[in-house]
């Protein structure tokens, strides 16, 4: 079955997730959807450097946004925040240095940062895929530090600060791979049988999936949402997945394409007009799994989930730095 999934997303990618399925999806947008002022608002974009990261921090600076850059490379990020500034002229670009695979870096942050600024959108954009099973200085699988624990923390170090703003929502940056994975909380951190990086990265991409739909039933004041950018030509792709990106380069999405779903649900009326909770592709939800695919969980795997990473947050917040 899982051959059937794997094939069923590929196929299905070559169709919607490549620059063609884009153009084709973008027949339908609103351009008026995105054009807006939000300045007086207050933005935060992890892994922001590069990427879709990035093209969505200049987008969101374009518009008047203020932009909190949370990067782990301080001089790749000094030059991106130089870049934004000099192409949008906004100066309200702040840069914060936070590796978000170290989840005491996380809470030392968010604890600052609470103090210091508001706060109305969050972008959990940073993630990895690291092909070899690698351990992070303390101890967890890096794919799962950075993918899963790491966007948990950032979320729910900030919402209490998200809680005080209007119109608050909170996006994360997932992918279609997800839909080849079922949860799988037995082994979270990938330490049993063969280590698939690429599954790695998609089971952690369904993870965010079920937090998003966690958090959307908690927390009934800010619009969660969560969602795939197709297949874009970024560094990460280049790096991580050589093979794919040579295989498919030519039709790939910029990156600024695989942005605009993450912009969308960021500035736009519309996106708040639909429930929180859902998962994305080209600004219209799609669904979480394939047809026939059985990578449906119970509910006491997805309350489980929530409970684990919340155990891992609380030990790390209660060694982390003062």
């Amino acid at each position: 079955m899982s051959w059937y999934r794997n094939t069923v997303w590929f196929v299905k990618g070559l169709r919607e997730y490549t620059r063609g399925g884009y153009e084709s999806a973008s027949k339908r947008f609103n351009p008026a959807d995105v054009e807006v002022d939000v300045s007086g608002r207050s933005f935060l974009v992890t892994g922001a450097n590069s990427g879709i990261g990035k093209a969505t921090a200049k987008e969101l600076a374009r518009r008047g946004g203020t932009v909190h850059l949370v990067c782990r490379n301080k001089e790749r990020a000094e030059v991106a925040k130089g870049e934004i500034v000099t192409e949008t002229g906004n100066q309200n670009i702040f840069l914060h240095i936070v590796d978000v695979s170290n989840p005491k870096e996380i809470w030392k942050f968010a604890e600052k940062f609470q103090n210091e600024h508001k706060l109305n959108v969050l972008i959990n954009n940073a993630g990895c895929m690291v092909n070899n099973r690698e351990l992070t200085e303390d101890g967890l699988e890096k794919n799962f530090a950075t993918n899963t624990l790491g966007t948990y923390i950032m979320t729910t170090a900030l919402l209490p600060l998200l809680e005080k703003a209007a119109d608050a929502r909170v996006i994360t940056v997932s992918s279609g791979g997800m839909l080849v994975q079922k949860l799988n909380i037995s082994d979270l951190q990938s330490e049993n049988g063969p280590f698939d990086g690429t599954m790695v990265y998609a089971q952690n991409k369904r993870q965010q999936v079920v937090l998003t739909e966690q958090w959307a039933k908690a927390h009934r004041n800010i619009h969660f949402s969560v969602m795939h950018p197709g297949w874009a030509d970024t560094p990460a792709v280049r790096s991580s997945m050589p093979d794919f990106y040579e295989r498919m380069k030519n039709s790939l999405r910029t990156e600024a394409q695989g942005a605009d779903t993450v912009l969308w649900l960021a500035v736009s009326a519309e996106a708040t007009k639909l429930p929180s909770g859902l998962f994305f592709q080209d600004r219209q939800p799609v669904p979480t799994h394939l047809p026939l695919a059985y990578t449906h969980s119970p509910p006491e795997d997805e309350e489980k989930l929530m409970e684990v990473l919340e155990e891992f947050s609380q030990k790390f917040k209660s060694i982390s730095p003062g």
